[in-house]
């Protein structure tokens, strides 16, 4: 028998409730920390726990240590009728990207396609949550994030780049059978968190997934420090190139400045690029979302592999999760319900009723 602590069960509409009372207690407004625990719970649904849940603690220290901004100045600059650029001013991600993907929406619903940078946030957490937004709306949604240095790359010495996500969300019609199209990507073989977690309890990585902090490529997790990037040189080139589609575009390099003799140039921040794409633009968007669910569908009924369970797509098993943890609740880590559980106490906000 195994004495492994359960996990807790929340339902989701309290996790979020709980979640918003205390980032409102760290200093966001009512409505920025209903946006910010949004995420958080979206991810959390859909079994995306590192940025999930677990993430208030941290988020509630980047408030009170003043990295973001509890009360940002949220500025959009328009470039021209399809192109705009968010100025964060050191807001949480999920405040400056929702804004972002809204505003790409809007525009693209007018000019087909419009393109939403992002300058200056702290921490966009999980990307797939904006271009889902915009799938929402019946547009398709890409998004691409680029952050501090935290990878390698292939043939440097030490972390080069970042581990950049991309994501792009693709609308199924009303009443369809498939969930949207959903691919959410970083350029890392593996996740930062994948090392703390094999660190912890002791087991192997594999092969080419990690470095030392020198670049040697290491299955030792007491040793690895930085995960190796994606297919080699083509995951540490797609975080270049959106270092370029993002960073540098918005005016706000990162991994020019980061590897430069300037000390400000390793103060934590991430850019982001958001792009909304309307189909009715090309052609009529309920004949889109017809050939996507028809595509989906004829990938559902290929033949299976020997050994494999099942054809899937981007996004689909996520949803099932989702719809399952909505009508369950959602599982909350020991640790994590332990230490909600002291901020909780801390900042005076009532813990929510499990639901098992």
């Amino acid at each position: 028998m195994s004495d492994t602590p359960a996990k807790v069960l929340v339902p989701a509409e309290d996790l979020r409730t709980f979640s918003a009372a205390l980032l409102e207690k760290g200093g966001l407004s009512t409505e920025q920390a209903r946006t910010t625990a949004d995420v958080f719970v979206w991810a959390a649904l859909r079994g995306v726990d590192s940025h999930g849940i677990a993430r208030v603690p941290a988020y509630l220290d980047l408030l009170e240590k003043g990295v973001a901004n509890a009360d940002a100045r949220i500025v959009v600059e328009s470039g021209a009728p399809a192109a705009a650029v968010v100025d964060a001013d050191r807001a949480p991600g999920p405040v400056a990207l929702s804004a972002a993907a809204d505003e790409a929406v809007t525009r693209a619903r007018t000019t087909g396609v419009a393109a939403v940078g992002v300058r200056g946030t702290v921490h966009t957490g999980a990307i797939g949550y904006y271009v889902s937004r915009i799938a929402e709306q019946g547009l398709v949604g890409i998004g691409f994030v680029a952050g501090m240095p935290n990878m390698g790359y292939t043939g440097a010495a030490g972390a080069a780049v970042a581990t950049s996500p991309l994501a792009v969300a693709v609308p199924t019609a009303e009443g369809s059978p498939h969930a949207p199209l959903l691919l959410d990507m970083a350029t890392a073989t593996i996740a930062l968190g994948k090392i703390r977690q094999a660190r912890a309890s002791g087991t192997p990585l594999p092969e080419g997934a990690a470095a030392t902090a020198d670049g040697t490529p290491t299955t030792d997790p007491e040793r690895a420090v930085m995960p190796l990037p994606l297919g080699g040189a083509k995951g540490s080139g797609m975080s270049l190139a959106f270092e370029l589609l993002t960073s540098v575009l918005v005016g706000a390099p990162i991994f020019a400045a980061f590897h430069s003799d300037d000390p400000a140039g390793r103060k934590h921040r991430q850019n982001a690029l958001l792009i909304a794409v309307d189909p009715a633009a090309f052609g009529g968007a309920e004949a889109f979302t017809e050939a996507v669910g028809a595509t989906l569908g004829t990938l559902k009924g290929l033949p299976v592999a020997e050994g494999a369970d099942g054809l899937y797509y981007p996004g689909e098993r996520s949803a099932a999760v989702a719809a399952g943890r909505a009508e369950k609740g959602v599982p909350v880590a020991p640790k994590v319900w332990r230490e909600l559980a002291e901020r909780a106490e801390r900042l005076g906000v009532a813990l929510p009723a499990t639901a098992g």
